[in-house]
This record gives C-alpha cells, structure tokens and sequence, in this order.
C-alpha cells in the first residue's frame, strides 16, 4: 500500500513483487572466497559516467543495517538497500578471461549502457 505525503508516494519492501537477486556458481565460488576472514560481500551502485549508474562490491566487516540479505548458490551476500529496484531481477556471475576476472551483471532493469562499459541507466 503506498502511502502519500505532499503528493510524493512512498512504498515499502512489502509493497513491491521482487524476482531477487541470484549468483551464479562461478560468482558463488568468488563471493565465498571474498567472505573469508569474518568479512560480509555487498553489492551497490554509485552514480558514474555518462548513463547514471556503476556497480560497487565492497567487502565489509559487518552488513549495514537497512542491507538486504541474499542466498544463492550455497552463499550469503546483502544488496544496499537503496540500490535493490536497481538490482531487482539481477543474475551476477562471475567470468576470467585470461588474467582479466570481474563480476558480470545480467540486469533485465538495465536500459541503456555507455560505449566504454563503465555506466548504465535504468
């Protein structure tokens, strides 16, 4: 139920259908490796380049508060709050490429991306 204040609407987690977000396990395997030594994986946005957004991963000692918890593929990871309608629907994997490695973000919310792969928009 969305609630008005000033004409602006404001919504809930409970108001909204969420698909989730899903690692593969490639991107399980690495987030595993990441979470050792007592450390937490979270996955963000920033905003960057020339179509709004970046993804951010940090590694933490502990989740944020308002952090959403995740498991997938046998391993725990938290999304930021604020970027969940953003990552809503996101299968992340995990690709090497000779000595290249990165997550990669299969985002179904994702519109537009910039020629040099650094940004998107939504």
């Amino acid at each position: 139920m969305a609630n008005h204040h000033q004409g602006v609407e404001e919504f809930s987690l409970q108001d909204q259908t969420w698909r989730g977000v899903t690692v593969t396990m490639a991107a399980a395997e690495r987030i595993f490796a990441l979470s050792q030594a007592g450390l937490v994986v979270r996955f963000s946005v920033k905003a960057s380049g020339c179509t709004g957004y970046a993804y951010v991963i940090k590694q933490l000692e502990k989740p944020q508060a308002s952090d959403v918890l995740f498991e997938s593929n046998g391993c725990v990871f938290y999304v930021e709050l604020k970027a969940l309608p953003i990552f809503d629907g996101t299968e992340i994997d995990f690709v090497r490429q000779g000595l290249n490695q990165s997550f990669i973000y299969r985002n179904p919310n994702v519109k537009t991306e910039c020629g040099c792969g650094e940004s998107f928009g939504i």
